[in-house]
């Protein structure tokens, strides 16, 4: 793997970004837990260790959320969009501008509440399309007129 560049000035997504993460996590744990629990006073006593080995593994992943939210980043360049994230497995997405078809801000319930958003970046390639969850709004907002902006100007240029 190649180091990311250096020269760029990444910018890291928000901090409510990991109590959304946690929250959703928290109740899938939850909810696995409470149908082990149902199962094994209705079927099986056995069924207890579902509930178990839902509340272990949503321990264990709690423990890896903030670390995968701080992984994300992204830096804007002269030419590029970097976006950067990734724990065991570290991925690096360089998207020129010129090569952007649209940008896509979304949020959804929760994320609205939280007064977060997504900006998607698409190009021809599906594989090389780029993702930055867990914006402020402002920001994802800010950033998807920038990005198109950018497009637009380096598209007359070609």
């Amino acid at each position: 793997m190649t180091a990311p560049p250096v020269e760029v000035t990444w910018r890291s997504i928000s901090p409510r970004y990991f109590w959304l993460r946690l929250a959703v996590l928290s109740a899938w744990t939850l909810a696995f837990a409470v149908a082990g629990a149902v199962a094994a006073l209705l079927v099986s006593p056995w069924f207890f260790l579902l509930s178990f080995a839902a509340l272990v593994l949503g321990g264990l992943r709690a423990v890896f959320v903030r670390r995968s939210v701080r992984a994300w980043g992204y830096a804007e360049r002269a030419e590029d969009l970097l976006v950067r994230h990734g724990l065991l497995v570290r991925r690096l997405s360089i998207v020129p501008y010129a090569r952007m078809q649209f940008v896509d801000v979304t949020a959804g319930p929760l994320e609205r509440a939280a007064g977060l958003a997504t900006v998607t970046l698409h190009t021809a390639a599906a594989a090389s399309d780029a993702t930055v969850p867990g914006l402020e709004a402002a920001e994802a907002t800010r950033l998807r007129d920038r990005l198109a902006a950018l497009g637009e100007i380096r598209e007359e240029g070609l």
